[in-house]
């Protein structure tokens, strides 16, 4: 929307505007919103935002009901999103916004149990420098998810009847059937296949196979896919299929503080889910990231459900669940830039490394930094920053307050930002339907993990790495607590050793004396184990293990439960084994 339109709307509005009322609750319905209109009431709704930054308000207030929101009319903002996308998946950056909250302060938006509907490709809500705003009572859906379900209702010799879901559009074209949007169509896409029976979630090449397949409608939903040999899919299992250019993303918080979303369901999400980036204390309370289960669908976003990258403060995850998602539900972390040059005695050049995060501000004036040695996955020394100068997308310049060690090496060591990172705590939330992990964390603040229940995640249920050659992912942690948690059916589609727990920092040296994790503490769980391993860990020093309880199956032996590569100060005693052919109970000592 130009400068031109969106005075025009407001002027439009101005009416309206007169009468919302003055005191500390703005009302939707002033602003001639009503729900079940269908109608696009995209500038409606950003009038209304903009009224409560005139007035002060403290309270946005929507009567419950459907809103629909399209992208005509919305908002642009053009946004570097860390883990979202390549320069050449996606070379613009513009996001969508359907309601942006640019520069807020203390404002709670009470849904009242609205639900808003959105259309097309969008990014539904975005937070841009704003400071104590509280989300609550609020439902965000797709009219058109983007991601399609398609389940294998009939196989026999040569053919399958394919139930498509009536949320998922589909035409067939010279006999091959296309799978689109409002406003797009699959074209690079991923596919996981989902098993009612086991309740696992796993990749799968099954449209990969159905896309070339040739189709004939049998009726309204009902599609005849003819099979090539060798390919014999499971009555009952259902494909969930989307993109992967992670081009909007479901929420986004970018450089804002003590935030709170509750009671709020996430029933879709496209590309990269809600998004805490640079922002400080971030709380989820309730937060339900599912389908609703009247809808019949079964996937609830295309990636990540929760990402959180360069955050500070305290992260809380409290009472949340997680189903439904095509990568891992949640993922704290930051981000190691390589360097790749330097100038004088204080001043290095970075770059970004990774394919899909670059372009976002990672160094802050006043900001610690620590230099990563990436053989050894090491913080071998600190600064701290004094000026930032962005040179590229890719590059940026940082002045320190104190000369660059001389051991520092051009090409290969990374630099951290420590200031940048949160003390973590997860507790009370529910993770399943995902093909890969429920957490991953990495921070060198305290981090709790308790009383959650991750039932069949595909990989490690809880993965702690910290990288400096691959996703480039933060560094290692100090001080992690996992207790009271249950574990059931984790690890079975991959993951390091099929661990149920993983703790694999990417490092090439390992030595003993100097490990990589520390503090690590896994107390008082209960494992429900089905693969090979329950424990993988390495370069961990100061290990607990202690007080679990594991409930395994005949054919598991304690051999391959725990893999451990040079850890040191290891205690796992008092761990009861328990096998379910009424064996005998072991106790670790």
């Amino acid at each position: 929307m130009t400068l031109l339109h969106r005075t025009l709307l407001l002027l439009s509005l101005a009416p309206l505007t007169l009468n919302a009322q003055e005191g500390d609750t703005v009302r939707l319905s002033d602003f001639g919103v009503r729900p079940y209109s269908y109608v696009n009431c995209v500038g409606q709704m950003q009038a209304a935002i903009e009224e409560c930054k005139r007035s002060g308000a403290r309270v946005l207030s929507l009567d419950g009901g459907r809103y629909d929101i399209w992208p005509e009319g919305a908002l642009r903002r053009t946004w570097f999103i860390s883990n979202t996308s390549t320069e050449s998946e996606c070379p613009s950056k513009e996001k969508t916004v359907g309601l942006l909250f640019d520069g807020v302060r203390d404002l709670e938006i009470d849904g009242g149990g609205a639900t808003l509907m959105f259309h097309g490709k969008m990014t539904p809500i975005a937070l841009e420098e704003c400071r104590g705003v509280t989300f609550k009572n609020l439902t965000v859906d797709f009219e058109r998810p983007g991601g399609s379900e398609l389940t294998f209702e009939r196989v026999n010799d040569g053919y399958a009847d394919v139930r498509v879901h009536p949320h998922t559009r589909y035409q067939i074209v010279d006999g091959r059937m296309h799978l689109y949007g409002e406003g797009w169509r699959s074209n690079l896409t991923h596919c996981n296949e989902y098993d009612p029976q086991s309740g696992r979630f796993r990749y799968s090449e099954g449209w990969n196979i159905l896309s070339r397949c040739r189709a004939e409608e049998l009726g309204h939903g009902l599609v005849r896919f003819t099979l090539p040999d060798g390919f014999t899919p499971a009555e009952g299992h259902t494909l969930t299929v989307r993109d992967i250019i992670r081009d909007q993303v479901g929420w986004f918080i970018l450089r804002s503080n003590d935030i709170t979303l509750e009671s709020v369901n996430m029933r879709y999400m496209h590309g990269l889910g809600i998004v805490s980036q640079y922002s400080r204390n971030i709380t989820m309370r309730g937060v339900r990231c599912e389908p609703d289960s009247a809808s019949g669908r079964i996937l609830a976003a295309s990636a990540d459900m929760m990402h959180f990258s360069g955050c500070s403060g305290r992260v809380t995850i409290d009472d949340c669940r997680f189903v439904g998602s095509q990568d891992d539900p949640i993922n704290v972390h930051g981000t190691n830039l390589r360097v790749v040059g330097r100038s004088g005695d204080r001043t290095l050049r970075l770059r970004f490394m990774h394919g899909q995060s670059y372009g976002f501000d990672a160094f802050f004036k006043g900001d610690t930094i620590a230099y990563v040695r990436p053989s050894s996955m090491q913080r071998v020394d600190s600064a701290c920053v004094e000026s930032v100068v962005r040179l590229s997308d890719r590059e940026v310049e940082l002045t320190l307050d104190r000369d660059v060690p001389l051991s520092i090496e051009v090409g290969r060591d990374c630099v951290e930002n420590l200031t940048c990172t949160p003390e973590v705590v997860i507790r009370n939330c529910f993770f399943t339907r995902t093909g890969t992990r429920g957490t991953l964390v990495t921070t060198p603040r305290k981090v709790l993990i308790e009383n959650n229940t991750y039932y069949k995640t595909g990989m490690s249920a809880i993965l702690i790495a910290g990288d400096a050659f691959d996703w480039y992912e933060s560094g290692p942690v100090t001080d992690v607590t996992i207790r009271g948690n249950r574990f059931v059916d984790c690890g079975y589609a991959g993951g390091p050793a099929g661990a149920v727990i993983a703790l694999e920092p990417s490092n090439t040296i390992v030595d003993l004396s100097a490990p990589v994790h520390r503090g690590v503490r896994i107390t008082g769980n209960t494992f429900v184990l089905t693969g090979p391993t329950l424990l993988y860990a390495k370069s961990t020093g100061g290990l607990l293990f202690a007080g679990n309880t594991v409930e395994c199956a005949p054919s598991h032996t304690g051999d391959r439960m725990f893999v451990i590569k040079g850890c040191s100060d290891i205690d796992m005693s008092d761990n009861r084994i328990v096998r379910d052919d009424a064996g005998p109970v072991r106790r670790q000592r």
